[in-house]
C-alpha cells in the first residue's frame, strides 16, 4: 500500500502551487505512517517466530544399521509433536540405514555434520547390533560425554543404556534401566532398576519397544514440562496401565487363515503416521509374517507425517499383482487422504472384502478411507477420536481395537501396538501374541 503512494511522488515535484505541494506532503506522511505501522507488524511477526524458534529444544537421535525402528521412530515422532527440533543422524557412511526387521529409514544428516552442534537432548535408541554401532562411534561418544559434562540431558532405551552409556562410564552412581537381557551388564556400570522409565539426574533410561512411547513422553516432560507432556500424550491415545495382558473387542468371530505366510500388505504414502506404520511392520515381522511395504507413488521414499523418511519395499503398481491374507492401512491425515484418492488401492480393498479376506485400518484411515468407500457397511469399527463422527455406526468407537469378522480397526498411535498384536493373535493365536507382547515389554514379562 505504501509503495503505491510513494511511486507517483515524482509527478508532483515540478508543481509550485502550495496546494499541490501540501498534497504531496500529506500523501508522503500518510505513506510513512502506514509503512511504519506495517514495519511494526512485520517486526512483531518475526519476533514471534524468533521466540518460537528459540524455545524449540534441539534433539539428536542417532541411528545405525540394526537400530530398533520402533524405539527410534516413536522418539522422533513424539518429540516433534512437542515442537522439538529433532535431527536424525546416521552413524553409518550413508544417510539410509537398514534398521531392525527390514525397516529402512533415511536420516537427516550424518553424525559428522552434527559434531559441533549443541543439543538439549541426545537420545539413543536400542536394537542390536545398532546399539553396539552407536557405542563404537567415536564422534557420538565424544558428543554424549560432553553433553554429560555440560549438564545437559542424555537418554537411552533398550540395549543402549548398558551397551553405550554404561560402557562409556556415564551411569556411575545413577539408577538406570534397560532391556531385561542386558540388566546384568548394566549392573556393572549403574544401579540397575526394573522401572519402565527411569530418570536420575540428567539421564533418562527405558526398557524396550513396548515402553518407547512412555519414554518419549517423559523426554517431552524433561524438555518442556508436565503440561506440555500431557498435551502431547492426549492425542496419542496411550494405554493408561500396562499389566499382564491386553484386550480387544471382537464381534462375529471367524478364523483368519493363510496357506503360506501370512502375506500382509502395508501401503504407505507421504503423510502416513510413521509410528503406526513402523509399529505394524515391526511387530508383524517379529511374528514371521511376510510384510510387503508398498509406496503409493513410483518413488519408494516417502515423507511421513512428522517428517521421518521411510523407504518402501516396492510400489503399489507392483504390489497389486500379489495375493494378500491381509491389507492394513496406517493412519496420518495426509496418508489417509492419499489412500482414499488412490483408485488402485481402493479397488484392491474392495476385492479383498468381496473375497472375504481380512482388511483393516487405524487412526484416520477407517473414517477417511474405509467409510466413504463403503468398506465399513454392516460393520462395527473405531477410529481416531476426532474423526469418529464420520463413522456411520459409532456404537463401538470407545474400544481401542475392534475386530468384526474379517475387519480390524483401531484408534491411533497409542493403540498401534495392541492393533498389531490383535492381528498376530488372529493369525497365530493368543499365546503367540502374548509371547511377543512380553518380549517387547508391552506387557509385564
Amino acid at each position: 500500500m505504501a509503495a503505491r503512494h510513494l511511486v507517483p511522488l515524482w509527478a508532483f515535484i515540478t508543481l509550485t502551487r502550495r496546494t499541490a505541494f501540501a498534497t504531496v506532503i500529506t500523501v508522503h506522511q500518510s505513506s510513512l505512517r502506514q509503512l511504519s505501522l506495517s514495519s511494526r507488524k512485520i517486526s512483531t511477526v518475526f519476533a514471534s517466530a524468533s521466540d518460537m524458534a528459540s524455545t524449540a529444544k534441539k534433539v539428536l537421535v542417532p541411528i545405525a544399521n540394526g537400530t530398533e525402528p520402533m524405539e527410534a521412530v516413536i522418539t522422533i515422532d513424539v518429540l516433534r509433536r512437542a515442537g522439538a527440533d529433532v535431527t536424525v543422524a546416521s552413524v553409518e557412511k550413508e544417510l539410509r540405514v537398514d534398521a531392525g526387521h527390514g525397516v529402512k529409514i533415511v536420516a537427516d544428516s550424518l553424525i559428522s555434520d552434527c559434531a559441533q552442534t549443541v543439543f538439549d537432548l541426545i537420545s539413543l535408541p536400542g536394537g542390536m547390533p545398532g546399539a553396539a554401532t552407536l557405542r563404537d562411534c567415536g564422534i557420538l561418544r565424544s558428543m554424549v560425554t560432553k553433553q554429560a559434562a555440560d549438564g545437559r540431558l542424555n537418554a537411552a532405551i533398550c540395549a543402549a543404556p548398558a551397551v553405550a552409556l554404561g560402557s562409556w562410564g556415564l551411569l556411575k552412581g545413577l539408577q538406570a534401566t534397560c532391556y531385561p537381557s542386558f540388566m546384568e551388564q548394566l549392573s556393572a556400570s549403574a544401579t540397575a532398576v526394573e522401572s519402565r522409565v527411569q530418570k536420575d539426574e540428567k539421564v533418562v533410561t527405558s526398557r524396550g519397544p513396548g515402553t518407547a512411547m512412555e519414554y518419549s513422553v517423559s523426554l517431552v516432560e524433561q524438555l518442556y514440562g508436565k503440561e506440555k507432556a500431557d498435551e502431547v500424550a492426549g492425542p496419542l491415545v496411550m494405554r493408561a496401565y500396562h499389566g499382564n495382558d491386553y484386550t480387544i473387542r471382537e464381534l462375529n468371530a471367524i478364523p483368519w487363515t493363510f496357506n503360506n505366510g501370512p502375506q500382509i500388505l502395508v501401503p504407505i504414502a507421504n503423510g502416513t503416521e510413521e509410528m503406526e506404520a513402523v509399529i505394524m511392520i515391526d511387530v508383524l515381522r517379529r511374528a514371521k509374517a511376510k510384510v510387503v511395504v508398498a509406496s503409493l507413488d513410483d518413488k519408494l521414499e516417502i515423507l511421513a507425517s512428522r517428517k521421518v523418511k521411510l523407504v518402501a519395499d516396492t510400489n503399489l503398481n507392483e504390489a497389486v499383482n500379489l495375493p494378500y491374507d491381509l491389507i492394513v492401512l496406517p493412519g496420518g491425515l495426509g496418508g489417509a487422504q492419499a489412500f482414499a484418492a488412490s483408485e488402485k488401492l481402493v479397488n484392491l480393498l474392495k476385492k479383498q472384502k468381496e473375497a472375504g479376506r481380512p482388511y483393516g485400518a487405524i487412526c484416520a484411515s477407517p473414517a477417511l478411507v474405509l467409510e466413504p468407500h463403503g468398506l465399513l457397511k454392516g460393520k462395527k469399527a473405531t477410529a481416531f477420536p476426532a474423526l469418529c463422527h464420520k463413522l456411520s455406526d459409532p456404537s463401538e468407537i470407545e474400544n481401542r481395537v475392534v475386530v468384526d469378522g474379517n475387519l480390524i480397526t483401531s484408534r491411533g498411535p497409542g493403540t498401534a501396538m495392541e492393533f498389531s498384536l490383535a492381528i498376530v493373535e488372529k493369525f497365530f493365536g493368543r499365546e503367540k501374541a502374548i509371547e511377543l507382547a512380553k518380549i517387547m515389554l508391552f506387557v509385564s514379562p
